[in-house]
């Protein structure tokens, strides 16, 4: 018999957090994360993502073992902004077992009806910002710090349980040898002598604090029009000022800005930590920090984060002008490999724009929905 309980101690949680690793112990693919920013993640007195959302976290039991966990989760202003009817669930960890995924996906469904929901989606987090979807397509290929890894019996585990597809993601990656300057380099010029535009590099994250809240702002507007898309807020942007913009490598962030100095576009570029968080075992102390440090310092494979173009200047060919600049950087940096993070598969216009480089989709996720 399956036992669901709710997580109500910070013991509880760092067991919640903690399932995982032991569930993929063996696995050569899944990147853990750190036991103390998920910590973080989940206090409701630092996470900012609480002053608009409820979650609750459950765990599974049989015979006083633990064998799967879910975080039940309402976006407030998905509901009664957006009117998304919608209750949301993550972290989505369980063993094979069709009885433990139909039990904690049962209690996510108790919640949604408990506040009159319509429907179900998952798995996601508290907003498009954070994790998303089950892998479907790539288990042979390492994970990254900002995804989600899971065992191939997932998907099937939803679908038995009367989930249907409601998003699909795409991941790709190209070497950075397909990179050739040539295919922009001519029309960055043109792009910048025609709108007057330029770009900033910088060299020390202090120099990037003062632009910050106008990427934020521009990434707001950048994806308003992107299905389940929820502004970041004020007290957010502070929270993840403080929270990341430190640790990424500064010459990794690009802007570009008008003759106003207004900014209107940029991009976010990280190494890749996933060998460094497998070393680290969910641990920055003792020994964890000097990985991610090492990663930091002397990235062979990076991540393309975030890009956002402001909608007046959205196919005008400004990323030529950001490509530019990375093509530099990464040549100094003798960059190998440029991954990208999960896409809609609907979002024509980001897949434009890196088919000069000839990426390859080595990963595909989906959110799957059942209605309440």
């Amino acid at each position: 018999m399956i036992e669901v309980r709710e997580v109500a101690n910070k013991k509880e949680l760092k067991a919640f957090i903690k399932f995982p690793f032991r569930l993929y112990k063996d696995s050569k693919y899944w990147v853990p994360p750190i036991i103390k920013d998920e910590l973080e993640t989940f206090n409701k007195d630092k996470n900012p993502a609480f002053l608009d959302a409820d979650a609750q976290f459950f765990l599974a039991y049989r015979n006083g073992e633990i064998v799967g966990r879910v975080a039940a989760i309402i976006n407030w202003i998905e509901v009664k902004e957006q009117k998304l009817s919608k209750m949301r669930f993550g972290w989505f960890d369980m063993i094979d077992d069709v009885e433990v995924s139909g039990a904690l996906l049962d209690k996510v469904a108790e919640i949604g009806r408990s506040h009159g929901l319509e429907y179900m989606e998952g798995p996601v987090g508290f907003s498009n910002l954070d994790k998303v979807g089950v892998l479907t397509e790539g288990f042979d290929h390492i994970g990254t710090m900002i995804t989600w890894y899971n065992h191939p019996y997932y998907e099937k585990h939803l679908i038995h349980h009367g989930l249907v597809k409601e998003k699909e993601y795409l991941e790709n990656k190209f070497p950075f040898s397909n990179v050739k300057p040539e295919s922009f380099e001519r029309v960055q010029n043109l792009i910048k002598k025609r709108y007057q535009l330029r770009p900033l590099n910088f060299t020390k994250t202090k120099d990037i604090l003062p632009y910050v809240d106008q990427m934020f702002d521009l990434f707001n507007e950048s994806y308003a029009s992107l299905a389940s898309f929820v502004p970041i807020n004020d007290i957010q942007k502070e929270y993840f000022k403080n929270r990341y913009i430190g640790f990424i490598n500064p010459e990794f962030i690009k802007f570009v800005v008008d003759k106003d100095d207004k900014l209107v576009a940029f991009a976010i570029v990280m190494p890749s930590f996933a060998r460094a968080l497998q070393k680290a075992k969910g641990k920055l102390f003792p020994f964890g920090i000097f990985h991610m440090l090492k990663a930091r310092k002397n990235p062979k494979n990076i991540t393309f984060y975030l890009i956002g173009v402001h909608p007046e200047y959205q196919n005008k060919g400004l990323t030529a002008i950001i490509f530019m600049e990375y093509y530099l950087t990464f040549t100094e940096k003798n960059v190998q490999e440029c991954i990208r993070t999960p896409e809609l598969i609907e979002n024509t216009a980001i897949h434009q724009i890196w088919k000069h480089f000839n990426p390859v989709t080595h990963k595909r996720r989906k959110t799957y929905k059942k209605d309440l």
